[in-house]
């Protein structure tokens, strides 16, 4: 019994090594390096809409998702909600209270269940000042980052709201779309609502769901209970395109 329980326990060291291989941030680091991490996380799940963290919170423990979702957003004085980016499996999330010890600068939400690898504050810094690789890996991510808040700074800019919405469904398609028709039909299964995806934006819900339904009837997207296909992605690039031009001519 006991010989099982060792067993057990190592199969599921090797496997959590096996997932941080996988996850930018640790993905350089030796088996030994791993070894030594994984011992510092532990495996918290959460339910639809469970708050991880909020805004103003002075924890500072690092979160990897392991499985599901989660979305990371700003509330305002009024109470609304603007997200700011959505985490997916071994995305790094809260690394910024663990770096710079200040309080949460937005919120986090699990978008459905999910499973996440928490690390306290002080081992983190700890294995970062140890570690160099570790370190400079968190390096090459807060600038991945930066430039991903750069990015979309510049569609704010450049696009109007709808122009915005069809850039970032078109740049998570990028990165999580599966294809359905090479080339032209994809399916984002974000498990997000009009709501979120109009906090994506910055706009109302009953605006995004008017404009889906003339998307849908245009043959560009449909959406459905949180899944989003692509219809046609030549079109649909063309038309986020278009919203260029729209928001030039506004001006």
């Amino acid at each position: 019994m006991k010989s099982n329980r060792i067993t057990s326990r190592s199969k599921k060291s090797d496997q959590l090594i096996d997932f941080l291989k996988k996850t930018p941030l640790f993905s350089s680091l030796n088996d030994n390096d791993l070894q030594i991490i994984i011992n510092d996380f532990k495996l918290r799940t959460y339910r639809r809409d469970d708050i991880i963290f909020s805004q103003g919170d002075q924890s500072h423990e690092v979160y990897i998702v392991q499985k599901g979702k989660i979305r990371v957003f700003k509330v305002s004085p009024s109470g609304g909600e603007t997200s700011i980016n959505i985490f997916f499996p071994t995305d790094v999330v809260g690394e910024f209270a663990a770096v710079d010890n200040q309080p949460r600068s937005a919120s986090a939400k699990a978008i459905g269940s999910c499973s996440l690898l928490v690390m306290p504050q002080t081992r983190f810094l700890h294995h970062l000042q140890t570690m160099p690789d570790l370190a400079f890996s968190l390096a090459k991510l807060l600038t991945s980052k930066l430039r991903w808040t750069a990015a979309y700074a510049e569609t704010i800019a450049q696009y109007d709201a709808a122009g915005r919405l069809l850039h970032i469904l078109l740049s998570y398609n990028n990165q999580f779309g599966e294809v359905e028709e090479e080339g032209k039909r994809y399916v984002l299964n974000l498990a997000l609502n009009q709501t979120d995806l109009a906090s994506l934006i910055g706009t109302r819900r009953e605006w995004v769901n008017r404009l889906l339904q003339e998307w849908r009837k245009r043959g560009l997207i449909e959406y459905d209970a949180g899944k989003i296909t692509i219809l046609d992605l030549p079109r649909v690039e063309e038309e986020r395109d278009s919203r260029i031009e729209a928001n030039i001519a506004r001006w």
